[in-house]
């Protein structure tokens, strides 16, 4: 189902619980909001008002990819960026890493499986934009 955007900082400052099997309704309205949003490219959960750790992005192919509890275990070659953010009006300068490795889980047949993976580039940025929004980082 399509959500509306959150635009109340309360809300998005709010670290998320960790996601569990029963929150696959909560990745369902991530794809469908993602895919709603003219030129967007990531959304995590409390973006449409869930304080869950779930996250959606779209690959350089335009797949859609969605993270359950995704925690950033490494970084390199960090560097200042401005990024802008769909709940957030102005564009903020971070630091973010151009190659990251990641802990998350996938739901596969119902159980959270376990992944850990190296990201670069702008899908490693967009991942990290999401990992800020779970601990309620604003950005």
């Amino acid at each position: 189902m399509i959500k509306d955007l959150v635009q109340d900082d309360a809300l998005l400052a709010t670290p998320c619980e960790p996601a569990t099997t029963a929150d696959a309704a909560v990745a369902i309205d991530l794809v469908d909001t993602l895919a709603s949003l003219d030129e967007a490219v990531c959304l995590a959960a409390n973006q449409i008002g869930i304080t869950k750790a779930v996250v959606a992005y779209q690959d350089d192919k335009g797949q859609t990819h969605v993270m359950y509890n995704p925690k950033l275990l490494m970084g390199l070659s960090s560097s200042k960026l401005t990024e802008s953010c769909l709940t957030h009006e102005e564009e903020t300068s971070v630091t973010r890493f151009a190659k990251i490795k990641v802990a998350y889980d996938e739901l596969d047949g119902g159980v959270l499986k376990s992944h850990r993976r190296d990201f670069t580039g702008w899908i490693a940025q967009m991942i990290q934009h999401m990992i800020d929004h779970c601990k309620g980082k604003l950005v």
